[in-house]
């Protein structure tokens, strides 16, 4: 079950980026919700080309979340800030579904996710 909501997320990440930046609504309507939840996070966090020590990206991910949740972009592309904003939606998308939105507490709440 949690395999087909992350690929459910995952090709919603994908289409939505594909097409704007700003995710269009059906687009976003036809997943479960987590990439809207993390483009909130995203509008809190940072550009998504934010190379600050010790987080980096759009949505803040240090070393270890980038490792266990992205582990093939880390070892292609480096620090997040480097990713495709689709890859860092993807890692987020994972991150949520091993440990919900407690990776982000404070942007989190204000999304109200949390």
């Amino acid at each position: 079950m949690r395999l087909i909501a992350y690929l459910t997320a995952v090709v919603a990440a994908a289409a939505i980026l594909a097409t704007s930046e700003r995710a269009s609504a059906s687009a976003r309507s036809a997943h479960p919700g987590i990439v809207h939840n993390l483009l909130c996070i995203h509008r809190y966090e940072g550009s998504w080309h934010d190379h600050g020590w010790p987080y980096w990206g759009g949505l803040q991910m240090d070393r270890n979340f980038m490792r266990a949740y992205g582990r093939r972009f880390y070892r292609r592309w480096g620090t997040a800030d480097h990713w495709p904003r689709w890859a860092q939606i993807e890692a987020g998308v994972r991150g949520v579904l091993a440990r919900g939105y407690s990776p982000w507490p404070n942007t989190a709440r204000l999304c109200g996710l949390l």
